[in-house]
């Protein structure tokens, strides 16, 4: 809301493009409130930032209740290269989510100070030519955390329990005529052993859940921590010991194909696997070969070596995988956790101060 010559105004813009503009008369007209659709009129802004991300109705609500005066965000969906480029034009900041900023998007930018990563990882940025271009790179650990552990979770008791393959069977009228087979690839979180790959945030909160359902919980990171839910393993020891195996791990060199071939034949034969992390930690083809052969039973998976997938992607002919978007990250709430750290992080771009959580 703000001041001028005598009147306060404010005004809300609505799904067709008109805003509603509330005005309020002060000191003669004390107490006069008039209400009137006028048309759609851009302000002067301090600070424009682009979402790179198709809003929902109530994600463009929460978008322009939280975004001050001095700023301007435009929506731009990953899909539309052609609105994204003629925004970036006159971009201060880009809200990046999941489609990568390449050295070309970043140079279609002028005056692009701050990419802002919704999430945690960050090898979607080219952080080298971000550096050249002195363009500053934050993330916001801790936001999207709670929403991966129960996603988790999901994939978890969804592998376990062949949801997938009850589902289709219950449609098909099938529900109750099942194979009796099914009996033995079905079973509970409780009782069996849970090695988490990587110990940071999600992990943090999933392991007690796991450990409250009856598993024994393992984990391996660079060294063991002393307030960590689970025992410390090394790499080979966890995979061979775990009946589930899930990954929690950041994308770097060092982490690249981590699980191969050889570490999956690690494995006992007929464990789960599941991955809410990134593709690229997995060596893909292997991961479908020891699906195929039996050596896993099943796998949750939400990220993948490309994406968007291609239309031929193998897991999608195997009944055992059960396979989401890449969105074990997105709800409402880590949203709302997420933009009130992009708000303040513009603010102090704005202000000149340091910034929340800077990779770069």
């Amino acid at each position: 809301m703000r001041a001028g010559f005598g009147v306060l105004k404010c005004s809300v813009t609505l799904l067709c493009g008109i805003r509603l503009g509330l005005t309020m008369g002060v000191g003669g007209t004390r107490g006069l409130l008039i209400i009137a659709a006028v048309p759609e009129r851009r302000v002067a802004a301090d600070m424009r930032a682009i979402f790179h991300y198709a809003c929902s109705q109530s994600l463009s609500a929460r978008l322009a209740a939280l975004a001050p005066a001095w700023l301007d965000i435009r929506a731009c969906p990953e899909s539309d290269d052609a609105q994204l480029y003629r925004l970036l034009e006159n971009a201060d900041v880009l809200l990046h989510v999941l489609k990568p900023v390449t050295a070309g998007v970043m140079d279609a930018a002028p005056g692009l100070q701050l990419i802002q990563k919704i999430g945690v990882g960050v090898n979607t940025i080219d952080l080298e030519h971000a550096r050249r271009r002195a363009i500053q790179v934050c993330n916001m650990p801790g936001t999207n955390s709670r929403a991966v552990a129960e996603a988790t979770l999901m994939l978890m008791l969804t592998t376990l329990r062949h949801a997938r393959g009850l589902d289709a069977a219950t449609r098909a009228g099938d529900g109750w005529r099942l194979d009796p087979a099914l009996f033995d690839q079905v079973g509970e979180i409780g009782g069996r052993t849970i090695g988490l790959v990587g110990y940071g945030a999600v992990p943090t909160m999933l392991a007690p859940v796991l450990v409250a359902l009856g598993a024994r919980v393992l984990y391996t990171a660079t060294a063991p921590k002393a307030d960590a839910v689970g025992e410390w393993r090394e790499l080979p020891e966890l995979l061979a010991q775990s009946d589930i195996v899930s990954l929690h791990l950041p994308l770097v060199a060092a982490t690249v194909r981590l699980i191969d071939a050889a570490a999956l034949a690690r494995m006992k034969r007929g464990a789960l696997f599941i991955n809410t992390a990134r593709g690229g930690l997995v060596d893909q083809d292997a991961l479908v070969d020891a699906l195929r052969c039996g050596q896993l039973r099943a796998a949750g998976l939400d990220v993948y070596d490309q994406e968007p997938v291609p239309g031929d992607l193998a897991f999608f002919e195997m009944d055992n995988v059960v396979l989401q978007p890449h969105v074990a990250w997105l709800t409402p709430e880590t949203l709302d956790r997420s933009l009130a750290v992009a708000m303040e992080n513009c603010r102090r771009l704005r202000d000149g101060a340091d910034l929340l959580h800077r990779v770069l």
